[in-house]
C-alpha cells in the first residue's frame, strides 16, 4: 500500500470534547497525588515529559488507507489509527483534539521515529522482529489477517463453499512473490488470480471473474460495513499479523505510558474513543469485557 508523504503537521477535527490542558483528575472524596509531583518523576529526558511541556502530540500516520488512516467527507482525518492519537492525547491532556499530524510515507514510520520528528508512529504497522531492532512497540491494538471477501448471495459466499468449489473456486490476489503460495495454504486446489492493485483485485469480484478476493481482513470489514448489498465475508482468516505503534528506543518512561493508554482504553473503563472507532471503521460491537482475572 502506498502513501503519498507530504510532511506536513494538521489538527486532527476529532469529535471528542475534553478539558484543555486537564492533567489534573478530580474524584470527589478520593486523594490524590499532586500532577505536578508525578511529572516531576519522569527522566529529565524523557519523550513523556517532551510531549506534556508542549501541549499537543506530533503522530506520524497516513491518509489514504481506510479504515485505518483516511479523510472523511468533510476532509477530517479519521481512521482506527486516527482514534489510537485520541486516546493516547486523551489520556495525556484530558482533550482528545491536542492531535498533530505528519503525513508520511509507509517507509517514512520508523525514520521519522528515530529523528525524533514525531513523537510516535500510529500507521497499521506490523510488528516483526527485525523493525523491533530499530523501534519499540507498544502492546499490539489489533491483529490482521489475510481474509476473503466475497458477494452476498453467490454460490460461494461462504467459506465451506469456496472449499467445496475444489478447482473450480477462483481467487484474486495483490501480485506478489509468495500470493500464490498464500492463498493455497487455505485453498490448496483452487485457481489464484494475482493482479496489479488492491483496487483490479476486488474490481475482478465485482466483475464475477473470481469467487472471492483475498485481502486485509479489516478491508473486509470496512467494506461489509459501508455496501453489504455489494460485499460480503467468507467468515476465515489467515496469517496473523500484530498491529502496534512504534516509539523511539530507550525511553521506557513514554513506551509504558502509551502501553497504559492503550490498555486502558481497550481492556479498561476509558473506553468510549475506541469502541466508537471498532464501531465506526469495522462495523463490529465493541468488545466484551470479562471481569475477573485478565486474560489479556
Amino acid at each position: 500500500m502506498n502513501e503519498t508523504g507530504h510532511n506536513r503537521r494538521s489538527a486532527i477535527g476529532a469529535g471528542s470534547v475534553g478539558i484543555a490542558g486537564g492533567l489534573i483528575a478530580a474524584a470527589a472524596g478520593a486523594s490524590l497525588i499532586d500532577p505536578k509531583a508525578a511529572y516531576a518523576q519522569a527522566a529529565g529526558d524523557s519523550q513523556l515529559r517532551t510531549v506534556l511541556d508542549r501541549g499537543r502530540l506530533i503522530v506520524g500516520t497516513g491518509s489514504t488507507n481506510a479504515p485505518w488512516h483516511f479523510e472523511d467527507e468533510s476532509g477530517a482525518l479519521v481512521g482506527m489509527d486516527i482514534a489510537m492519537a485520541q486516546i493516547l492525547a486523551k489520556g495525556l491532556f484530558d482533550d482528545a483534539t491536542k492531535v498533530d499530524v505528519v503525513l508520511q510515507d509507509p517507509a517514512a514510520r520508523i525514520p521519522n521515529v528515530v529523528s525524533g520528528k514525531v513523537d510516535i508512529t500510529i500507521q497499521f504497522m506490523t510488528v516483526t522482529p527485525q523493525r523491533a531492532q530499530l523501534v519499540n512497540f507498544t502492546r499490539p491494538y489489533y491483529i490482521e489477517g489475510v481474509s476473503l471477501l466475497t458477494k452476498p448471495g453467490s454460490p460461494r459466499e461462504k467459506w465451506d463453499a469456496l472449499v467445496a468449489g475444489g478447482v473450480d473456486t477462483k481467487i484474486s490476489i495483490l501480485q506478489n512473490v509468495d500470493a500464490e503460495e498464500q492463498v493455497h495454504k487455505v485453498l490448496p486446489q483452487s485457481q489464484v488470480l494475482q493482479l496489479d492493485t488492491q483496487a483490479n483485485v476486488i474490481q475482478a469480484l465485482e466483475a464475477g471473474r473470481v469467487d472471492a478476493a483475498a485481502v486485509d481482513l479489516s478491508t473486509v470489514w470496512w467494506l461489509v460495513k459501508r455496501q453489504p448489498d455489494k460485499y460480503a465475508e467468507a467468515k476465515y482468516s489467515w496469517n496473523s499479523m500484530l498491529y502496534a505503534a512504534a516509539l523511539r528506543q530507550s525511553d521506557l518512561d513514554w513506551l509504558r505510558f502509551v502501553n497504559t493508554a492503550f490498555d486502558v482504553a481497550m481492556f479498561g473503563h476509558l473506553n468510549e474513543i475506541f469502541d466508537k472507532g471498532v464501531t465506526d471503521y469495522f462495523g463490529l460491537q465493541p468488545p466484551k469485557r470479562e471481569f475477573g482475572l485478565p486474560k489479556f
